[in-house]
């Protein structure tokens, strides 16, 4: 194996290696704005009491949402408009 072949060998492994770690930040921005998302409620609608959301870790902690994919940026206290009232 010569050594330009290895090189790029290994630059593909660390470059899938990356992936993950990129998609872990991730934010759907075209879904996002498709959807009208905003960092804050409206009215008493907000993401943390929406069907959709996926809480963080702790209450105030960044979650994510069944309908952006892969986006774990999603602040509780945000709204978009495919909000639904958990029951």
């Amino acid at each position: 194996m010569d050594q330009s072949r290895r090189n790029m060998l290994k630059l593909g492994a660390v470059t899938l290696a990356m992936i993950p770690v990129a998609a872990v930040a991730a934010k759907n921005d075209a879904m996002r704005a498709s959807m009208k998302y905003k960092d804050t409620p409206e009215g008493d609608k907000s993401c943390a009491n929406c069907i959709q959301f996926v809480p963080g870790k702790t209450a105030t902690d960044k979650g994510g949402c069944k309908i952006f994919p892969g986006d774990t940026e999603v602040s509780p206290k945000g709204y978009c408009v495919a909000w639904a009232k958990k029951p």
